[in-house]
């Protein structure tokens, strides 16, 4: 049992919340692992829209603009009001989460406040939260959001058993890691991934150079930039992307992004289990 975030200390975009979708996906459909996925942003639905109808999801949104009090009984809230209550069990997350494929993988929902005074005072019961998590679940995935309070996102940091740090290829965004890396030992700890995404093997900071140029002993992980993936995404189809693309050989185009997916979401669980070893 283990939690896992993803995080990025980025102003532009990594393609962190898809790249957890993609990586927790392949997780789930290749071992026999519980998984759960958290989102924790603030009035964006783009982690559940890659499993869900998005529709469904806006027209639920606009309900909370309308009535604050529609949906305080699901996802977050729900759970927190709950967990105030001192009515817990092992399954209580879950009980709380949507299913993506039963016993395998599922999400829960980012919270339904449309006000950030009323986001932050989830957050702040986000690491109670995941702790319960993972009592019942063998991963969880954390996807964190940079809008969340510093104090907020530390706690969870604290509790992770692994923290993985979102960067893109720019040159610049990798000088600004390894001037953080010197500066906070932090980014020095055993428990620290590297994750490029939006990833481009065409480039000339690919993922061999970038391994290289940083001094990492072990290569940075991947996740491709894939167009049909995105579109899969955008239209709540991320499952049945992953199923149609199961058994492709090396000679079609989605090979390079279902094996990097598949390579990040075993490279984490091998660094967990490495981990516990040195325990």
């Amino acid at each position: 049992m283990a939690i896992v975030t993803f995080k990025s200390d980025e102003v532009k975009e990594t393609a962190q919340t898809l790249s957890v979708a993609a990586i927790a996906t392949k997780m789930a459909i290749e071992h026999n692992y519980k998984i759960l996925v958290v989102s924790t942003s603030f009035k964006d639905k783009t982690l559940e829209s890659c499993f869900f109808d998005i529709n469904r999801l806006n027209e639920t949104l606009a309900a909370i603009n309308k009535d604050k009090k529609v949906g305080i009984e699901s996802g977050v809230e729900g759970l927190l009001k709950v967990l105030a209550g001192n009515r817990t069990s092992n399954e209580i997350v879950k009980n709380y989460s949507k299913i993506v494929l039963r016993d395998r993988l599922d999400v829960l929902e980012s919270p339904v406040a449309v006000e950030y005074k009323d986001y932050e005072a989830t957050t702040e019961s986000y690491a109670e939260i995941l702790r319960m998590a993972n009592r019942y679940y063998d991963i969880v995935l954390v996807d964190l959001c940079k809008r969340m309070k510093p104090e907020h996102a530390q706690a969870i940091i604290d509790i992770s058993d692994v923290v993985v740090i979102n960067l893109t290829q720019r040159l610049a965004c990798i000088d600004d890691f390894l001037k953080r890396k010197e500066e906070d030992e932090f980014y020095k700890r055993k428990n620290i991934m590297i994750l490029i995404g939006r990833y481009d093997s065409f480039s000339k900071y690919n993922a061999k150079n970038i391994t290289r140029y940083m001094k990492e002993r072990k290569q940075v992980g991947v996740i491709p930039y894939n167009t049909l993936f995105f579109e899969a995404c955008s239209e709540g189809k991320i499952i049945d992307y992953f199923l149609k693309m199961k058994n492709i050989d090396e000679s079609d185009r989605n090979y390079s992004f279902i094996k990097e997916s598949e390579n990040m979401g075993n490279s984490i669980i091998y660094k967990l289990q490495e981990l516990r070893m040195k325990l």
